[in-house]
């Protein structure tokens, strides 16, 4: 990601915290802002490896028209497939973008549609998709800190919805690139939310993280000369970002020596 890329991505970060700041302490509106960033970051992926799968068919995933038995079928077979690949599924309507996007759309009252109780039902079923699944003990827990109920948000259901609404306005707005493989817009956006909010008071971020500069410093040094590693243990783990560059910065030598 280049210099100009990180600073638009900080950018819309510092606006969806602007929404949430004094209305709740630093590291609990962090923890909506990852909660919603993991939906985006699945979402996505969930939607880029749906349309490859219908790429021959000329299909968008987002586009099927889920009531027609064309739509089941082709559904059910992306799910499928998801569940092994992926880990995980959603459908079509429960897509980030799609969730963003009917929240914008105004109600004849001049206010935004109310999403908050399907936005928890996709929240849920996402975690629910993997039950009797390897990836189920992953994905237990995910979003248990997306109360969508708190006070917190707004004292009445529309003030909550209508906060919630432009947050996802401006995270929808963030592309993640996962089509780039150098590209790392998750880890960077975990990073920096990580290192500007860490909890606790009086306490620095890089007591609980290890700060991108160090970690690749360290990555390369691992990696110097290799292309495959065995295994790697981290005896302090905590976000896991120090793992996530090892694994990364093979990859993209290898790209590089393939270009």
């Amino acid at each position: 990601m280049s210099e100009e890329q990180r600073r638009k991505l900080q950018g819309q970060l510092w606006k969806i915290a602007d929404e949430l700041r004094g209305k709740m302490d630093a590291d609990e509106f962090r923890d909506y802002m990852l909660g919603f960033i993991f939906y985006k970051y699945l979402s996505e992926k969930m939607q880029m490896y749906a349309d490859n799968l219908l790429k021959q068919d000329r299909i968008q995933y987002a586009q099927v028209d889920v009531s027609s038995s064309q739509g089941k079928e082709i559904l059910e077979a992306v799910r499928e497939e998801s569940l092994e690949k992926l880990g995980y599924f959603l459908t079509p309507s429960e897509l980030f973008h799609k969730m963003a996007e009917r929240g914008l759309s105004k109600s004849e009252e001049g206010k935004s549609s109310f999403i908050l109780d399907d936005l928890t039902q996709v929240l849920n079923h996402i975690e629910q998709s993997t039950m009797g699944t390897d990836s189920e003990e992953e994905f237990g827990g995910l979003f248990e800190e997306l109360d969508l109920t708190s006070s917190k948000l707004g004292k009445t259901e529309s003030q909550k919805n209508e906060l919630i609404v432009r947050v996802l306005n401006h995270l929808d707005k963030i592309d993640f690139q996962l089509n780039d493989i150098e590209a790392d817009v998750l880890g960077d956006a975990y990073e920096y939310l990580i290192g500007k909010f860490a909890s606790g008071a009086g306490k620095k971020a890089g007591e609980f993280y290890t700060p991108q500069e160090v970690s690749t410093v360290l990555a390369k040094i691992v990696t110097s000369g290799k292309t495959k590693l065995k295994s790697v243990y981290d005896p302090t783990c905590g976000s896991g970002s120090l793992l996530l560059r090892v694994v990364i910065l093979p990859i993209i030598r290898t790209k590089r020596q393939s270009c």
